[in-house]
């Protein structure tokens, strides 16, 4: 079982979250009902959670096809639904870019793998059209 506490930071809504190895997170709400940028808002959290997931994965899965990954970007964006309360995902997109001498048949397999078939995150958004691109950047 997974724990996660959350405490109030401030008198509106900067909270933190810690999990059970004291690693923490700081989680705000929109300006529009009185955050105040002091962490990233939920919905935030929730499209890095997707590409961290993932992200994961793709390391893995390169190492194991013994690819020369020498550093990873991502730019996940996400799409919600419109007037809609509550108002969840639609769409999400994940754009890797892949650092390194690597293989692009094999590129494709991880990052499609990592998206589609083992990213927790991921399944956990099944309702959400989750899309990914990639790029290779070869050392020069």
């Amino acid at each position: 079982m997974m724990k996660i506490e959350l405490r109030r930071l401030n008198d509106a809504f900067h909270l933190e979250a810690t999990n059970e190895q004291g690693n923490t997170v700081h989680i705000d709400a929109s300006p529009d009902i009185g955050g105040q940028h002091l962490g990233m808002r939920p919905m935030q959290l929730l499209l890095s959670a997707l590409g961290g997931c993932s992200t994961i994965d793709v390391i893995n899965i390169l190492r194991k096809q013994r690819q020369n990954l020498t550093d990873l970007q991502v730019v996940i964006t996400g799409e919600r639904e419109k007037d809609a309360v509550p108002a969840p995902f639609v769409k999400a997109h994940l754009h890797f870019k892949l650092y390194g001498d690597i293989d692009h048949d094999k590129a494709d397999k991880a990052v499609s793998l990592a998206v589609e078939k083992y990213c927790s995150v991921a399944e956990t958004m099944s309702k959400t059209t989750i899309t990914h691109s990639f790029e290779i950047i070869s050392g020069s």
